[in-house]
């Protein structure tokens, strides 16, 4: 599938970071295949909690701009693709806790990517421990130096 961008056409590639530019912040999302994406959604960026749902990427941005940004392949080792893809799908419809600062859509598909979550729009990095009860506890951890 080819996706018009912002830019120009691009083939996004199972696993990609897709960043799309909403008015006065930027949404993420990793794209899955066939056109879709899996992501966080939210009514509003001061809820809670949100619902991690597969979209079409053309559904979700609507008019705004995106791209695909693997911006921290520079310094972070991706997972395998089906490794990505499987946890990616594991998560759907599965509510999540959200707060803009330490758990925000780019913190969730970077952990799902890389393992670990992380945002540049946020000082706050974590990762998802896995509980016996099938139930995930989130770590947080300022990163040095901000």
């Amino acid at each position: 599938h080819r996706i018009l961008c912002c830019f120009s056409y691009i083939k996004p590639e199972p696993g990609d970071l897709i960043q799309i530019y909403r008015p006065f912040y930027q949404h993420w999302a990793l794209y899955v295949g066939d056109g879709y994406i899996n992501g966080e959604v939210l009514t509003s960026i001061f809820n809670t909690r949100a619902k991690v749902k597969k979209q079409l990427l053309k559904v979700v941005v609507g008019n705004d701009k995106w791209r695909v940004n693997n911006k921290y392949d520079r310094s972070r080792k991706p997972r395998p693709v089906k490794e990505i893809i499987r946890r990616a799908e594991e998560w759907i419809d599965r509510v999540v806790t959200y707060d803009v600062v330490t758990r925000n859509c780019e913190h969730f598909v970077t952990e799902l990517r890389y393992g670990e979550g992380v945002s540049d729009q946020s000082i706050y990095s974590f990762k998802l421990v896995p509980l016996r009860n099938n139930t995930v506890q989130k770590t947080t951890a300022q990163r040095s130096g901000l």
